[in-house]
């Protein structure tokens, strides 16, 4: 076996580096990297038996051997087995290979069997000498990355599997709730899932229904359970300063509003209200459709932490959606004398020193910027409340930074923010340890977006609906997904769009926005365009938050096919804002391709059939799976490996029922569980 690579004393081999970048740092952790498939080695098959397109082990006699110069240099051997022969084919080989397929040689042979112009071939299939021990079980193929063998990888897993402390943690009772049987312990469900009998079926293997499987899939749900479930409890027993507000402050910025809040919204406003009157850290999402009005909550719920004495802090993900924000913010609350102070990584020396000055004294109630906001040089007098919107958009290094901004040990309440609803089942499980607060209806007043799919073949038909828009006085967005060409991605650029639609539009000006930008430039185009003055705004998904143009009544989407259907969502948010009927065109190409892919194609039907953001996102998940979805909750990767929680919804429930009763009955055991599963990644999971 490999050296242990948890010991530092002398330098890491190549191959002990790759464990380290898989992650494979504990022997649990080798014991837990399970194969991605299997490889019967257990027999041997006749030729005359063989199948197209099955992976086949056979042994015969070399009968022909020769290297083929012409074309590409390759070596053509061909074996027969009594009963049929088999061409295999070589196109990079060794001296070594040679001599080992030399003709009359005797050899073991596997590989997969392809059909065609010279009968049955094998492409590079592996050789042994003939008569070897056959393998007892199947063979594991691991995940792995460059530098790692499979055979190295093979030696590290199984010594793992041998060192790990792999006694049970879950009380057998608890199991049989959910018919896992007591034969199945975590020892053995591990040692048969690396090394399967081969009469077991590899469909039971690969749909994961195997017991085996079952057994590790609730054992990783209930690590995620305690886990969070731990997370919620030592949470309760921090403090935070108790913002009970006067109402006075409230009522003013209410009666100053433009309009009225939905009951949803003064729902959500009294759920907030309550928690931070509590001396417990909140821990709230607050979850509503793109437009539904979640500033004017987050904006109600600053109020109350001023109104209190204290500071409060809003962190957008880019510098043009905290800029929307402080607009609005400042246009809101500086008629009720309160001072907004404005944090970016773009500012000038000067204007952040000032800024820095005004929230280390406290003289900034309310603070608004980009990341900008959590570096060490920025120290608030007593922050109370820290608002994070968009809060997918951020890694849990960024939001544990922000809780972190401690004021004489007292934990800031946090307020996260999405317009990317979260599905039941996933707040079930990776948002366990959160309250989610959900604003579900829009304010009056939104128009209803007509979505259109359209192939990019009709392309000036779509520049035509441009210019019939513009000439009724609208502003258009066409969305773009690559700044340059790329040999992987053929898709036309943002710049090359940006000329044709300014030849095909000569009298309207059409402006283009990129994140490679300077920042000046960008709030000078964003002004042009909000101001009215541009037609067309030519993008990259720099806007796909925070852009408020309530007289953009047209999004073209190019190459929809190439976007998430939450990115598409939150998109065809930018219009729809004002009174004019607004539409969202979702242009697809299919390159070479006969047709769309499924997936693409599912996404597109998705958009065209519903605006409702929950189901959007309850059909996104669908399509792309949990991980993907929460972007690995942004992330310490600490993601459910092997549990599905759509397939797995009743194993989900059986470990959210059993993790109080661990910790409360089993206190060292759920300890200990949790630390086998998570190792140090429990903390992404709580931030």
């Amino acid at each position: 076996m490999p050296a242990s690579i948890t010991s530092t004393a002398q330098p890491l081999t190549g191959p002990q580096k790759a464990l380290r970048k898989l992650g494979l740092n504990r022997a649990i952790d080798l014991a837990l990297h399970l194969p991605l498939r299997y490889e019967d080695e257990t027999r041997l098959v006749k030729l005359r038996e063989v199948r197209e397109g099955e992976v086949a082990q056979v042994e015969g006699r070399v009968a022909h051997a020769e290297v083929k110069l012409s074309g590409h240099r390759q070596l053509l051997v061909t074996l027969d087995d009594g009963t049929g022969t088999c061409l295999l084919r070589f196109f990079t080989f060794y001296p070594s290979m040679q001599k080992a397929l030399a003709v009359g040689n005797q050899v073991r042979v596997r590989g997969e069997i392809r059909g065609g112009f010279a009968g049955l071939t094998m492409m590079h299939p592996v050789v042994k000498p003939a008569g070897g021990e056959l393998a007892t079980a199947l063979t594991p193929v691991y995940p792995t990355v460059a530098g790692l063998p499979q055979a190295y990888l093979r030696r590290a897993v199984q010594a793992g599997l041998t060192r790990a402390e792999l006694s049970d943690t879950v009380p057998a009772e608890y199991l049989e709730e959910i018919g896992l049987h007591r034969l199945w312990n975590m020892r053995k469900a591990l040692s048969f899932l690396h090394h399967p009998t081969p009469d077991v079926s590899l469909a039971a293997l690969e749909d994961h229904s195997h017991p085996a499987w079952q057994r590790l899939k609730a054992e990783e749900l209930l690590a995620q359970q305690l886990s969070q479930l731990q997370s919620r409890r030592e949470r309760a027993r921090l403090r935070a300063p108790v913002l009970a507000a006067t109402p006075l402050l409230t009522q003013r910025l209410m009666a100053a509003l433009p309009f009225q809040l939905t009951a949803a919204q003064t729902r959500v406003v009294a759920e907030i209200s309550q928690d931070i009157a509590r001396p417990v850290p909140m821990h709230r999402l607050l979850q509503g459709d793109v437009g539904a009005g979640k500033t004017v909550v987050a904006a109600l719920a600053a109020v109350a932490c001023i109104d209190a004495g204290w500071q409060c802090a809003l962190m957008a993900p880019t510098e043009i959606l905290a800029t929307q924000h402080f607009a609005k913010l400042v246009g809101w609350l500086h008629p009720l004398g309160i001072t907004v102070a404005w944090l970016t990584g773009s500012q000038k020396a000067k204007e952040r020193r000032e800024m820095l000055a005004l929230i280390a004294s406290g003289q900034a109630q309310l603070v608004v910027g980009t990341h900008a906001l959590i570096q060490d040089k920025v120290q608030f007098k007593n922050l109370a409340l820290a608002v994070i919107d968009e809060q997918h958009r951020f890694g849990v290094a960024q939001r544990l930074a922000l809780r972190s901004k401690l004021v004489d040990e007292l934990e800031p309440h946090l307020l996260m923010m999405t317009a990317t609803p979260i599905p039941r089942t996933l707040a079930m499980s990776y948002y366990a340890d959160l309250d989610v607060s959900t604003i579900d209806e829009l304010p009056p007043g939104r128009t209803p977006i007509i979505t259109k799919v359209v192939n990019d073949a009709r392309r000036d038909e779509v520049i035509a609906r441009i210019r019939g828009q513009i000439e009724q006085g609208r502003q258009i967005y066409w969305v773009c997904p690559l700044i340059e060409e790329s040999e992987a991605l053929d898709l036309t650029n943002a710049t090359e769009t940006h000329a044709q639609l300014s030849a095909a539009l000569p009298s309207v000006m059409v402006g283009l926005l990129h994140s490679r930008m300077p920042v000046p430039e960008k709030k000078a185009v964003m002004s042009l365009f909000s101001a009215g003055q541009m037609g067309v705004l030519v993008s990259t998904t720099v806007i796909e938050v925070g852009v408020d143009v309530p007289n953009a009544s047209l999004m073209v989407i190019e190459h929809a096919e190439r976007f998430g259907l939450s990115q598409l969502h939150q998109l065809r948010g930018r219009v729809g804002r004002g009174a004019a009927a607004s539409a969202c065109v979702l242009l697809y190409s299919t390159g070479d391709a006969p047709r769309l892919g499924e997936t693409a194609r599912e996404r597109l039907k998705a958009m065209a059939e519903t605006n409702d953001g929950f189901e959007i996102a309850r059909r996104d998940l669908e399509i792309r799976g949990p991980g993907e979805f929460m972007g690995a909750r942004q992330s310490g990767d600490a993601m459910l490996r092997f549990a599905d929680v759509i397939e797995d919804a009743h194993l989900l429930d059986w470990a959210r029922r059993l993790a109080p009763q661990m910790l409360d009955q089993h206190p060292a055991l759920a300890e200990q569980h949790v630390l086998r599963w998570l190792g140090g990644k429990a903390e992404f999971l709580k931030a």
